[in-house]
C-alpha cells in the first residue's frame, strides 16, 4: 500500500526556485535553450501549460519524437513566481468538494490566470501510477511573467530524455532511473482551492 499522497507536487527544486518542463520545435527550443530564454515569437498570451513532473513530460511528449516536441526544455523559475501562480490558480475542471457550484467554478476559472490539472503520474514505462501529477497553465499575466520574469534558466534535455530511453527499451531501468531528475515533495503552500 502506498503512502504517496493522491494530489503532491514532487519536483527538482531548490530553496529558490523549481524546475519545470516543456516540450517544443526546435524552431522554438533551440534558441531557448542557447539564449536562456524565450524567443520573442514565442507567444506570450496564449496558455501556456508547465510540468514539475520529468517522467510525465516523457509521457506527454513521447520522449521527445512527437511532432511539434522535439526539444525538451527544463525550465529554472523562481519559487516565488510559480507559488504565485499556485495561489491564483483554479482547477481546470469542476470539483463539488472545492467549489460551491459550476457557477461559482466557471466564474473563478474565467477570472485565474492559471489552472490546474491533477494527471496520473507515470513509472519509467510511463504506465500510470496511482498517485497525480500536477499541470499548471498559465495565460495573460501570468503566461508573461513565466517567460520574462520568474524564468531563470532554459537547458535542453532532449539528450537526457533520449538516454533513458534508451536504457528503458534496452531493458536496463536501474541505470535509466539513475538518470532521472531527482524530484522531492514540493514545500507548496496549502492547496485547497486546488483539490489538495
Amino acid at each position: 500500500m502506498s503512502t504517496e499522497p493522491s494530489r503532491r507536487i514532487r519536483a527538482a527544486h531548490t530553496a529558490d526556485t523549481i524546475t519545470v518542463y516543456q516540450a517544443y520545435s526546435p524552431r522554438l527550443g533551440l534558441p531557448a535553450a542557447r539564449d536562456g530564454r524565450f524567443p520573442p515569437d514565442w507567444k506570450r498570451d496564449r496558455m501556456t501549460w508547465i510540468k514539475p513532473s520529468f517522467l510525465w513530460m516523457m509521457y506527454r511528449c513521447g520522449w521527445g519524437a512527437k511532432e511539434g516536441q522535439e526539444t525538451v526544455l527544463a525550465v529554472e523559475i523562481t519559487r516565488a513566481g510559480f507559488d504565485h501562480a499556485l495561489r491564483h490558480a483554479c482547477l481546470s475542471h469542476y470539483a463539488s468538494g472545492v467549489h460551491p457550484d459550476r457557477t461559482a467554478w466557471r466564474r473563478a476559472l474565467r477570472a485565474a490566470p492559471a489552472r490546474v490539472q491533477w494527471d496520473p503520474e507515470r513509472d519509467l514505462h510511463l504506465g500510470a501510477l496511482p498517485h497525480r501529477a500536477l499541470q499548471l497553465g498559465l495565460s495573460g499575466s501570468a503566461s508573461r511573467a513565466y517567460a520574462d520574469e520568474w524564468t531563470l534558466s532554459i537547458r535542453d534535455v532532449t539528450p537526457l530524455a533520449h538516454e533513458i530511453h534508451a536504457l528503458v527499451r534496452a531493458g536496463n531501468d536501474d541505470a535509466a532511473r539513475a538518470l532521472l531528475p531527482v524530484e522531492t515533495p514540493y514545500p507548496a503552500p496549502p492547496l485547497p482551492h486546488l483539490g489538495a
